[in-house]
């Protein structure tokens, strides 16, 4: 009996990065506030690029307060579908084809999302992090950190619950 050959890591590199584009592209406004992700294996920072429409108070200059919400709670979704997209991504069960004709599993809808405004955020790129605290098959609860000069000296933090979307029953 032979088990079957490993895939090369090149097609499942290809199916990774197919698969955060289409996550990042299935929300409009990453584009509108620069938001885009660097993954490592599988995890995900966010990135947001400094833009001057990003900024809230010109005086500061800081960072609005608005864009910085919006920034942690795409990083949130972004974070619980990709870790609950993982073992299709890996399996193979999600295909290349599927994602290029914008076939995505829904995302999870924000039930409650509260943000701790730390510091003003600085004009210049900002970084986020999500990590999920509980995720069911109903209901997650993710925290996400942000932070732009130094990991450690964060500007903003946010927790968040989630509605998970129901799988389709086989």
């Amino acid at each position: 009996m032979s088990r079957p050959r490993p895939e090369p890591v090149q097609v499942v590199k290809q199916r990774r990065d197919a698969t955060l584009t289409a996550l990042v592209q299935s929300i409009p406004y990453c584009e509108f506030l620069a938001i885009e992700f660097d993954r490592r294996g599988d995890e995900l920072t966010g990135i947001m690029r400094y833009r001057e429409t990003n900024i809230g108070n010109p005086l500061l200059p800081a960072l609005h307060g608005g864009a910085t919400a919006a920034f942690l709670e795409i990083t949130a979704v972004i974070g619980l579908s990709w870790s609950r997209l993982w073992q299709d991504m890996e399996s193979g069960a999600l295909s290349l084809d599927d994602l290029e004709n914008g076939q995505l599993p829904r995302l999870p809808k924000t039930i409650d999302f509260t943000v701790d405004y730390l510091r003003s955020g600085l004009p210049r790129d900002a970084y986020a992090r999500a990590r999920i605290n509980r995720s069911g098959r109903r209901y997650a609860s993710v925290h996400v950190e942000a932070w732009q000069d130094h990991r450690d000296k964060l500007f903003a933090q946010a927790t968040g619950h989630f509605l998970m979307p129901q799988k389709p029953s086989v």
